[in-house]
């Protein structure tokens, strides 16, 4: 039996916030400083993320958090490195990997 697994487009701040177990006013302030986190805004004015937005915050958290990088350095990294960030990409998708093969040695 197969599990269809569901996409959603946009994910709200509170979403985003305990995906990486941060406060919401982390998220907003990185996404003053930092140019390429755009979450669009409804009506209410509602922040709504999606994947892409998810993404750029998760490359932010890991140079900010996991290696330590000012704000600053942050973003001089991001500008420099706009067109190689596959490191980031591939330690983003190793951390992946490695979580969901937790989850399943919990699961035994």
């Amino acid at each position: 039996m197969k599990l269809k697994s569901t996409i959603k487009r946009y994910y709200s701040i509170g979403e985003v916030a305990s995906k990486f177990n941060v406060n919401s006013s982390l998220i907003r302030f990185w996404e003053k400083e930092f140019s390429i986190l755009k979450p669009k805004k409804n009506s209410r004015g509602n922040r709504k993320f999606t994947t892409n937005d998810i993404e750029n915050f998760s490359k932010i958290y890991f140079l900010v958090k996991e290696k330590g990088y000012t704000i600053q350095g942050a973003k001089d990294y991001l500008k420099k490195n706009i067109k190689s960030n596959s490191k980031l990409d591939i330690i983003h998708r190793l951390n992946q990997i490695k979580s969901k093969l937790i989850e399943i040695r919990n699961q035994l």
